[in-house]
């Protein structure tokens, strides 16, 4: 089982953005048959056999054994991954393709949990993730993000031609909801 599957295929949201097939999703986080589901979820088997076959169909779970139970054969299926991200492109971009504007934010967070999706679990992978707040005042505003893009150009010019293993940078600098 993977750790994330992320959905950019309009067809897999529109599979697992059906709440009784979350809930079916979430009873295969361990292999389980669809009467074993059905009993959870206080459902008939055949009902969950056909939300099974949906999220199967989509690449959102998978069959990982079979048994014989009363001279029938029973499917055992689990959940390919624990989380699933929906690809904010599967809305679309509206408006503005401004650096500065929050949809910029959008399309950037897009990004990272594509690239984050495809990295190989396994491997030790160097990374590092920072937050913190930074308060300026409305006067400073745009002096303090023009500072911010020349610091972080400063790195892309100094480390962009070198060799060796490449890294992706995203920054998210946008006001906090509650502006306290």
């Amino acid at each position: 089982m993977r750790d994330v599957i992320y959905l950019d295929r309009m067809e897999q949201a529109e599979t697992l953005l059906k709440p009784q097939r979350v809930e079916v999703l979430r009873q295969l986080a361990a292999p389980r048959s669809c009467t074993e589901v059905a009993e959870v979820l206080d459902q008939t088997p055949q009902r969950v056999h056909y939300h099974v076959k949906q999220l199967v169909k989509a690449g959102l779970a998978t069959q990982v054994a079979e048994r014989k139970v009363r001279g029938v054969h029973e499917g055992l299926y689990q959940a390919v991954a624990r989380s699933y991200w929906l690809s904010p492109r599967l809305v679309g971009r509206i408006g503005s393709r401004d650096e500065l504007a929050l949809g910029h934010l959008v399309d950037l967070a897009e990004q990272v949990q594509a690239d984050v999706a495809a990295l190989d679990r396994n491997a030790e992978l160097p990374s590092v993730g920072v937050s913190g707040e930074i308060r300026v005042r409305p006067e400073d505003r745009q002096r303090f993000l023009a500072e911010l893009q020349t610091t972080l150009q400063d790195l892309f010019t100094r480390y962009g031609g070198a060799e060796g293993d490449a890294f992706r940078i995203a920054l998210a600098c946008y006001p906090k909801g509650d502006n306290r």
